[in-house]
């Protein structure tokens, strides 16, 4: 069933403030998923702040050529049935969304994405951002290192303490 005018224009305009709000995009085709995997993949998007839609590549198309940082970006990758998985909080929260998913849903294919700037990335590139830790995690591996030293005194100095007691 064909879309009216002013329907597509609202899509347009919500996916122009989507996209110039984001941080990274990535797609993937989603063909051969069921209704039941693809709202298992928005809850899990819902609960990472990602954002999944599924709209036609021609109206993003027309979304991008209103953002002036994606004007440039070559588009001729986006075929066929596509969702789009739009990050604006954490760098590559959607990478690590799609990319967690298509392990256990092979029918969840990666194709690409594209950063702020608007410049493409690889399907390999999406995989590798996904699996980079974020920003919290990194943060918690820098304080476990530094608390570890401590950790280490702490516990010399409590043991030669009850060598001490003991004697």
């Amino acid at each position: 069933m064909a879309i009216s005018k002013d329907k597509k224009n609202t899509l347009v305009a919500d996916l122009t403030e989507l996209l110039s709000n984001s941080k990274l995009v990535a797609y993937a085709q989603y063909q051969g998923m069921t209704v039941a995997e693809l709202q298992e993949l928005r809850k899990l998007a819902r609960e990472s702040g990602v954002k999944i839609k599924v709209v036609k590549n021609r109206l993003v198309r027309v979304a991008m050529s209103e953002i002036a940082a994606y004007k440039d970006t070559d588009t001729t990758g986006l075929v066929g049935q596509l969702l789009y998985a739009v990050s604006d909080d954490e760098e590559f929260g959607a990478a690590k969304v799609l990319a967690k998913f298509a392990k256990t849903h092979p029918a969840l294919q990666l194709v690409g994405g594209f950063n702020d700037e608007g410049a493409n990335l690889s399907e390999t590139e999406i995989k590798t951002l996904g699996s980079l830790p974020t920003k919290n995690e990194l943060i918690a591996q820098i304080v476990d290192t530094l608390l570890s030293g401590i950790n280490g005194i702490v516990s010399g100095l409590e043991n030669r303490e009850d060598k001490a007691t003991e004697a």
